[in-house]
């Protein structure tokens, strides 16, 4: 699954707000059809500032409530994954991803201590 990181301006802020347990939980108009595969080792990848820079797994998808007042939450872990950087333009709500579409996990040989502003800049101009 992927959603848009609203009110988020980077990797390491989206980390320090997963630690708080309000952050921790996801909420949605639209219950995913597909809420069984999510929570067999899916994730919820997070679109920062026009990229996917990071996912977090999910560890359960419920709706709540009935009817035109129902909803679905969405559990996520604590742990931010961040991921190969991926361009994505502006949406609404949250779409599926397919494993084959997904960024790949950074590991810690990877990631660098650039600030998400000037990598993704780099990456524009395909010097990184």
């Amino acid at each position: 699954m992927i959603k848009l990181c609203v009110g988020v301006s980077d990797v390491e802020t989206l980390e320090r707000n997963a630690a708080l347990s309000d952050w921790r939980v996801v909420h949605t108009r639209m219950t995913p059809k597909r809420a069984a595969e999510l929570e067999d080792g899916g994730s919820l990848y997070w679109v920062i500032k026009g990229s996917v820079l990071c996912r977090q797994p999910i560890l359960d998808v419920s709706t709540i409530g009935e009817g035109p007042a129902s909803r679905c939450e969405i559990r996520i872990d604590a742990r931010v994954i961040r991921t190969a950087p991926l361009a994505r333009r502006p949406f609404q709500g949250w779409r599926y991803l397919d494993g084959k579409d997904a960024p790949a996990d950074l590991t810690r040989a990877d990631a660098t201590d650039l600030p998400d502003d000037l990598a993704r800049e780099l990456r524009e101009l395909g010097a990184w």
